[in-house]
């Protein structure tokens, strides 16, 4: 379909029904070309196992929208009963705190949707051109102020939905949660946005939700006495690009000024309708936010915004340092219950020979009923366990082999991958499925340049799309052909600094002999307490990539 008539199928759609429930009646295994378009609205994708790209076997993803990754133990355990019911056996954390399930057939697509509903959480914009899952930090606030920051995730996340009410009467046999009666849609209009629209919150101090990456992004920040003073606004940030063509690109979010607690919301529509209003309709390439931010500038951006606003936008403020926590381990709320954060390899929660990962989760929330969020790191954090039950979860833990912090290298618990291959159709190369090999090779070639358990940032994806975010990474590898792939390098874990190329059309196979003499060179060359990233960007890229030859 061209990109042309994404507009106008939007346009056609009535509130983004057009034929889907004659699709979804149809005995075929997929959808028509404005059904495959409009159904990432609803949440879902249609794929095929290009593992078996002659059989032609349709599936679909299908993605629970979660704010901030919050979910109750009962919310948790619906999604583990739906992966076994509908998915193929397994739930994958994506890196904006959904849910992914893959393998759903279209004839259980209803089925699928209507149980995430009854568990009090939506498909329903978790896809598609609008407002996408607000992230937030997800560690336990501890305080009422901290507490508004997550809050504050739910009531953006609602306050974006789009309110045609085809979602429920196509999944919900016409019974709508809330009817206000009215489906005129004035965030959206007819056409909905131009593409995708990303929002994060995060404190000041933590951006483990990278929040320069967004679209819209927001970040917290706090006086003396822990109270909520306000929010720095960010717009402008993007991941997504296009290999060889220059006027695509990665672009961090520009601070565009600060805001009262009480103008969050009312900001975030005004940014939305400049992306509405101004965004690219005729290449979906282009059509971010962050190329409105590139070609008009900051200072025409933030008199546009004001225009939109009923208060005086004020100057941003400033901020500390940035680290990028992953809250990961055990650690105490002070009240006599604790958090815990377990890593997930790639986010895929499954029962493996060795790592029954999903069953040991099951088992956890079962017993203690701690509520579940999601990390922007794909990870799991587990909130509001009993001191008396510290025992029996890592009884369950060790029972069940789950991977905690002790386990696993310092490169393992940093990395990220998408999907890939073989489910999402724009991959061109693997990455959840080399990652575990990618990681091995980077940790041999720390070793063998004698810096074993040196921590680096790696991030693998597919394609230039960036659903992992690894253009702020230290270290990162995108798809590019076959196995192949595109090195980046310069990125830091704090996620301030974007990436640059370094190798182009790396063999995975060779990863580990590209990196060695690099390696090699940062730990001969490298200052005191100075990062893999830093070194990297203070050197220059381009320098690492003339001297250092395969």
């Amino acid at each position: 379909m061209s990109k042309l008539n994404v507009e106008q199928v939007k346009r056609e759609s009535a509130g983004l029904r057009g034929p889907l429930a004659t699709d979804l009646a149809s005995s075929d295994a997929f959808l028509s070309e404005a059904g495959k378009v409009l159904i990432k609205f609803h949440g879902s994708y249609e794929q095929s196992d290009r593992d078996r790209r002659s059989a032609r076997e349709y599936a679909f993803m299908v993605r629970s929208k979660l704010p901030g990754g919050q979910l109750s133990a009962a919310q948790y355990l619906a999604h583990d009963a739906i992966a076994a019911t509908h998915g193929n056996g397994t739930l994958r954390v994506t890196t904006r705190q959904g849910i992914q399930f893959h393998g759903v057939i279209k004839g259980e697509l209803r089925e699928t949707i209507r149980a995430i509903n009854h568990s009090m959480a939506t498909t329903f914009g978790a896809c598609g051109d609008v407002v996408r899952n607000v992230m937030c930090c997800p560690a336990h606030a501890g305080d009422a102020e901290r507490d508004r920051i997550q809050r504050l995730a739910l009531e953006l996340s609602r306050a974006t939905l789009p309110r045609t009410r085809a979602y429920h009467q196509i999944w919900l046999d016409g019974e709508p949660l809330v009817d206000d009666g009215d489906e005129a849609e004035p965030l959206y209009g007819e056409t909905y946005l131009p593409r995708k629209f990303k929002t994060g919150i995060a404190l000041a101090g933590d951006n483990c939700v990278d929040i320069f990456t967004h679209d819209a992004g927001f970040i917290a920040l706090f006086d003396a006495n822990g109270r909520l003073q306000g929010f720095n606004v960010l717009a402008g940030g993007g991941m997504g690009l296009t290999h060889n063509k220059e006027e695509t690109f990665a672009r961090l979010a520009d601070l565009v000024g600060f805001v009262a607690p009480d103008r969050v919301l009312e900001t975030l529509i005004a940014i939305v309708g400049v992306h509405r209003d101004f965004g690219d309709r005729t290449n979906r390439k282009r059509a971010r936010l962050k190329y409105v931010l590139h070609e008009w500038g900051l200072e025409r951006f933030r008199a546009e915004l004001s225009a939109r606003l009923s208060f005086n936008l004020l100057p941003p403020r400033p901020l500390p340092a940035f680290e990028a926590r992953d809250h990961m381990g055990w650690e105490a709320h002070g009240d006599g219950q604790w958090s815990l954060g377990l890593p997930i390899e790639s986010g895929r929660i499954a029962d493996r020979a060795e790592h029954r990962t999903r069953a040991g989760l099951r088992t956890i929330l079962e017993r203690t009923g701690a509520s579940v969020r999601l990390t922007p790191q794909q990870n799991v954090l587990l909130v509001g366990i009993a001191d008396r039950d510290r025992a029996s979860v890592e009884h369950a833990l060790r029972e069940h082999g789950m991977r905690t912090i002790d386990r696993i290298t310092p490169v393992e618990r940093l990395a990220l991958a998408c999907p890939a291959l073989p489910t999402c159709g724009l991959a061109l190369t693997e990455a959840e499925r080399v990652l575990p090999a990618i990681r091995a090779d980077v940790d041999a070639a720390l070793a063998d340049a004698g810096l074993p358990g040196e921590a680096v940032s790696v991030r693998v994806t597919g394609c230039p799309n960036g659903c992992a975010r690894p253009y702020v990474a230290e270290l990162a590898l995108v798809g590019r052909t076959g196995n192949r792939y595109l090195i980046y390098a310069g990125g830091n874990r704090e996620g301030t600094r974007l990436a640059q190329p370094l190798f182009d059309l790396v063999p995975v196979t060779e990863l580990r002999t590209r990196l060695g003499p690099l390696f090699v060179r940062y730990r001969h060359e490298r200052t005191s307490g100075e990062s893999f990233g830093d070194f990297c960007h203070r050197v220059g890229v381009t320098t690492l990539a003339g001297e250092v030859v395969s």
